[in-house]
Formats: structure tokens, sequence, C-alpha cells
């Protein structure tokens, strides 16, 4: 009798087995990790990046992506590295560090609303200007040794990188033979004021005797700057941010990838990059990193800048 029950629990156990799922057996999710630049407290921007993760999930269909904020820029590209992200959203600087360092690819670049000689464009790249106030005596950067200088950040592509470069080619800065170009040795000070805006404040104040402006920054303090000042030099192609590929994320998943975040640049999606990364974004080209990064990779070359995340002083 006992014997007969326990053969027909057994024997129910193996008809519900049969029945049941095989949840073992299901393929597992694939998991995209998608690292971005931080701008923001990390949590912040995780909480900002929600809808974009649900827009990558949703058109990769069987993709778990997972969103991924270092402390820093160069965390962006050690992720890259290490492989702790798959794909990176990333400004020019560090994204040609990633290629170089990391062996990642640029597969896309953003197209921005930019200025580029007064007129508003599209486009993977923009200008930036060595202004001075209109009724400054000084014609040519030339006239400027020894003067005051406002750069916004040392590691600013824009703003401070194809500047120095700018200063290597025209001769009024040496190209250091080891070590960095120093800002020094031609103005008597330089000072990394933390943004365009701060910059343009110093040079209303007559704290500074020349500052930066790009074509980038928002079209009002642009147009204000631009009103007001002197273009002595100008600098450029800069290119625009890009989306950097890690080497480890192998096709079909690779291509998949960067034809999902492609499609962020359709005018019915661009709300969720211009929210969350860039209010500039317009959408992305398809390129690579010679084509893109080429004037940066000039620039560097003529000034020997490392990437250091240092506070401007």
């Amino acid at each position: 009798m006992n014997r007969l029950f326990s053969l027909s629990l057994g024997g129910i156990a193996i008809i519900l087995a049969s029945c049941a799922p095989a949840a073992s057996n299901l393929p597992a999710k694939q998991k995209l990790v998608l690292a971005i630049q931080p701008t923001l407290a990390a949590t912040e921007m995780l909480e900002q990046a929600k809808p974009l993760e649900q827009f990558l999930e949703q058109k990769l269909g069987d993709v778990d992506v997972e969103i991924y904020i270092p402390m820093s820029q160069a965390g962006v590209i050690e992720a890259l590295r290490f492989g702790h992200a798959h794909i990176a959203l990333m400004s020019a600087w560090p994204a040609s560090l990633a290629v170089d360092l990391a062996g990642a690819e640029l597969a896309l670049a953003e197209m921005r609303e930019v200025i580029i000689d007064d007129k508003k464009t599209e486009a993977t790249y923009y200008f930036s200007h060595w202004v001075v106030p209109k009724e400054s005596a000084y014609q040519s950067l030339a006239e400027l040794k020894g003067k005051k200088a406002c750069f916004p950040s040392p590691i600013s592509t824009s703003g401070y990188v194809s500047p120095m470069g700018r200063l290597v080619e025209l001769g009024l800065l040496p190209k250091p033979e080891k070590g960095e170009a120093d800002p020094k040795k031609f103005f008597s000070d330089a000072i990394f004021s933390g943004g365009y805006s701060q910059c343009w404040n110093a040079l209303k104040a007559n704290q500074v005797d020349v500052a930066i402006i790009a074509g980038d920054v928002p079209e009002k303090l642009y147009n204000e700057v631009l009103a007001n000042t002197r273009v002595l030099e100008k600098q450029g192609p800069i290119p625009s941010h890009g989306v950097v590929v890690s080497k480890d994320l192998k096709d079909p998943l690779r291509t998949r990838s960067i034809d999902a975040i492609y499609a962020l640049g359709a005018p019915d999606q661009r709300a969720l990059m211009r929210g969350f990364i860039s209010s500039i974004f317009v959408g992305f080209q398809k390129s690579n990193a010679d084509a893109h990064l080429a004037t940066l990779k000039t620039y560097l070359n003529q000034t020997g800048l490392a990437f250091t995340e240092r506070v401007g002083k």
C-alpha cells in the first residue's frame, strides 16, 4: 500500500514535471552595458537614463540593457578597456583615448546644432575662437604675449586642446620635445574658469585680456559674446561627441546595438538624448576614428597634452 502510494506520487511528479516549462533550458538574455560620460551625480543621471534604457531594450528585444555611470571620464575608458562596458557615449578627447588605449572603435559621430560662421547648422564638428573685447587694442594673438588668458577647462577639446594647438601652429608656442605645451610660456597667466560663460564674465570684468568661445555653446551666449568682441583667431574643425564600441562586443549584437543607438536620431526620439546627454543633439552619423578625430589627433600631437582630470586653477 505504501509502495503503491509512493509510486502514484512519483507518477504524478513525473507528469507535473513534463507539463511544467523547462525554465533551465530557456536561453539567458544577453546583457549590454552602456557607459555614459558623467556630467551630474551618478544617482541623478541613472534616474534620467531610464527612458533611454527602456528605448534600447525595446529596440533590441532580447537584450538586458544596463546604464553605467563611472565616477570620471577616465572611468569610462577603463570600463571599455576591462570589459565592464560594451558601448560608451563620450566626448572627443576621451573617445580618442578609448580608441588608443582600450582598442575600442568609434562607430558613430554626434550630429549637433552648432554655429559655424554665425549661422546655425547641423554638423558633426564646429569651431572655437580667440576673442578680445571690441575696444581692445590687440589685433592679433602675437600681441598678447605676456598677457592673461582664460580657458574654460584643461580637458576641453574646443576650449583648450584646439586653442593650444593653434598657438603651436602660429609659432607662438614651441612644440614640446617632451611633456606638454605650457600656456604660461606665452601668456603671463592662464586661468581655467570652469566654463565658457565664466570666461566671458572674466573678459567683461577685465580680469583677462583674451578668452575662448565655441560654436557648440548655447546660441544666446554665443551671440552675446560675438556681438561684444572681436575674433582674433579660430581653430577647428573640432569633432563632436561620439559613440565608442568595445572590442569585446561581437556581432550580431554589435551591429544591432549600433543600429539601436543610431535610431535615437529619429525626430520622434531626439528628446531622449536632448533631455539627458546634449540639448543640441540632432542625430548620429556613421563614422570612424580616422575620419572624425583627425583634427583632434593633430592638435594633440602638436601640444603633447595629456588627459588629466584635474581641478582648474
